[in-house]
């Protein structure tokens, strides 16, 4: 687990300790506290980068075994490309590679926060330690038999900086958003026997140790407000169903929240429409959307942002006993507006509307961001680099481009129109629940709109990028917890008083 991992700052005149972790440009070239720490060892690293081809391309590494001069175990040189133009994202790179490297057992390692033109600044330091503790997670409490794996069980890290005070301070703050990424992957890693409704709203609640007021409704209380699209999704299943309404008040009193809505299919069988029985498995990280918006939660209340927010999840599981419901079934949504289920399988939009139109209804929040694993079809568009972004606000959707941008955790813009809004069209009810296959998370995004009540609102689909992505430098991890770091950037840069 990334716990077992532990991040200080220390200054770069500090003496290193075990595995000594440097930076270097693509032309070799070392900040000067660094050729210090070197000594004559430079020469060395210039030799055993043309041994092994090595340029100093961004994120590139070089291990030297006991390099001679040099007061540590080992010397890991790791590239930072042009030094001209580095990002965030780049630092939390770093900090995976070197997190990567990190042999199996105890061990130290000392990174000299440090390019070639001096100290890194104290946010970039921190990005290094946040790539750390990112890449070294590890969701192996099933597992028996720990030893021996990659990343080790323990490592005690120092970033040597130009100012320990400084970066300590905001690693604080960076931290609670890493600890807030790591819930979100916990949530989706989690088997489905384990994380139902029921214990899924319990580990929301927990919350409330921070702050946020945290409200739990059941079934009774769904149906007295008329939830019947969210309900009739968990009908079939022997675990009741629960909405989860979470509320951080640490802006100006009185003033509009902002507000996230995930979806939370806890395991999704595709009910009456069944799904094929390939793969079903990693339906258990169906509840992505909803694993993200805790994750947020925490982030800004453990860090105590200076905005008011609400969060808000629909807990369901997907199943297909004799109570299910079926295709062909009419079910009335909190609007008022009626639903034909033309596929049980399209279950997830089902839960957004009513718990959307809650949120308009009962919150009015200045904007709401939903997200969700809600189409097959947003993977076949855009891969599992970008979530697919729908807005009825242009602002709100440009706002998230450019959080998604700095945060890693991308998104891309997809079109809504009233085109669209004929496929869903339902000759029984207001609509129906799917559009077919063509331009699939396109209506579906149409049908949440009709939920919105007019409110800024943007919709993230969230298929390929929350769950089974491909492995990249700051996670390993079949649970992405993608998201956090999206909407905590958003809210930073817009939405808190300064």
């Amino acid at each position: 687990m990334s716990d077992a991992i532990k991040v200080g700052f220390v200054p770069l005149s500090a003496a290193a300790r075990g595995i000594l972790v440097v930076f270097c440009d693509d032309s070799l070239q070392v900040g000067p506290a660094t050729a210090k720490a070197l000594g004559g060892a430079v020469e060395l690293v210039k030799r055993a980068a043309t041994a092994a081809a090595f340029k100093g391309k961004s994120g590139a590494a070089l291990d030297i075994l006991a390099p001679e001069g040099v007061k540590a175990t080992r010397l890991l040189v790791i590239g930072a490309g042009k030094a001209a133009g580095l990002k965030a994202n780049d630092f939390l790179k770093f900090g995976g590679v070197a997190a990567s490297k990190l042999p199996a057992g105890t061990t130290t390692m000392t990174i000299m926060a440090e390019l070639p033109d001096g100290a890194m600044t104290s946010e970039q330091a921190v990005a290094i330690a946040s790539g750390l503790r990112l890449r070294a997670y590890k969701f192996d409490r099933y597992k028996t038999k720990k030893d021996g794996e990659e990343g080790g069980s323990r490592a005690d890290i120092s970033l040597a900086v130009g100012d320990a005070g400084a970066a300590k301070k905001a690693f604080t703050a960076a931290g609670h958003v890493v600890d807030g990424v790591i819930i979100a992957r916990d949530l989706v890693n989690e088997p489905p026997n384990v994380l139902f409704p029921e214990e899924f709203a319990r580990r929301a609640s927990q919350l409330r140790k921070l702050g946020v007021k945290v409200e739990v409704l059941d079934v009774k209380a769904m149906q007295k407000l008329g939830m019947g699209a969210l309900l009739g999704v968990g009908q079939g299943s022997a675990r009741p169903s629960r909405t989860v309404i979470m509320r951080w008040d640490g802006g100006k009193k009185g003033e509009a929240p902002v507000s996230f809505v995930g979806k939370g299919v806890c395991f999704d069988t595709g009910g009456i429409s069944i799904k094929p029985a390939g793969s079903m498995e990693d339906m258990k990280g169906d509840m992505g959307g909803a694993a993200c918006v805790v994750g947020l939660m925490h982030a800004l209340a453990a860090r105590k942002a200076k905005a008011n927010v609400v969060g808000a999840i629909g807990l369901v599981e997907n199943m297909p006993d004799g109570n299910a419901q079926r295709p062909g079934d009419i079910v009335t949504s909190m609007s008022g507006q009626t639903i034909e289920i033309i596929n049980t399988d399209a279950e997830g939009r089902l839960v957004l509307a009513d718990v959307l139109w809650y949120v308009a209804k009962k919150v009015k929040p200045k904007f709401m961001v939903d997200l969700a694993t809600l189409t097959g079809a947003i993977v076949v568009a855009l891969g599992t680099e970008h979530a697919g972004m729908f807005s009825n606000n242009d602002e709100l959707a440009e706002r998230l481009l450019a959080a998604g941008m700095e945060s890693g955790d991308k998104v891309w813009r997809m079109p809504l129109g009233p085109e669209y809004d004929k496929l869903i069209d339902s000759q029984f009810a207001d609509m129906k629940n799917t559009g077919g296959r063509h331009g699939g998370s396109i209506t579906a995004a149409q049908f949440l709109q009709r939920f919105v009540d007019g409110t800024p609102w943007a919709h993230l689909d969230i298929a390929g990028t929350a769950m089974g992505a491909p492995k990249t430098d700051i996670n390993q991890s079949w649970g992405s917890g993608y998201g956090v770091r999206l909407l905590d950037r958003l809210v930073a840069d817009h939405y808190e008083r300064k």
